[in-house]
């Protein structure tokens, strides 16, 4: 008799879940809330609806619940984001409050870099603007 063959974690369920990607997210979000430049591109008055569908985006990308998918459709990021001007200066205030929210979950090193490497490759492929 073979032993079964383990399934693989993903890397969703390895840094810890949803209870995860929703406090990254959050982190994510309250730095967005008073910054100048980026607030003005999140029209809705709460950021309760972008937080969710970020959250949603990446938990699913990174192997959990297909829920973004479902409601949305293909996540279509360059084409969501076209109304958007994204420059380098956006893409740098983006990133900033997206390290602050990734350092404050106090990942393991290789999963620390595995997340960052992935947010910080996304931003750079957001930009549309000179």
């Amino acid at each position: 008799m073979t032993a079964p063959v383990p399934e693989e974690t993903s890397f969703y369920d390895a840094i810890g879940g949803e209870p995860t990607f929703r406090r990254l997210v959050k982190r994510f979000y309250e730095g967005v809330a008073d910054d100048p430049l980026l607030r003005p591109m999140y029209p809705e008055e709460d950021l309760g609806p972008a937080t969710e569908r970020l959250t949603l985006f990446l938990m699913q990308y990174w192997g959990g619940p297909n829920t973004y998918g479902a409601t949305r459709g293909h996540p279509r990021l360059r084409m969501r984001h076209a109304p958007f001007t994204v420059d380098v200066i956006a893409r740098d205030a983006w990133l900033k409050h997206m390290r602050d929210a990734v350092d404050s979950l106090d990942l393991p090193e290789d999963q620390h870099k595995t997340l960052w490497d992935y947010l910080e490759r996304a931003a750079h492929f957001m930009v549309n603007a000179e």
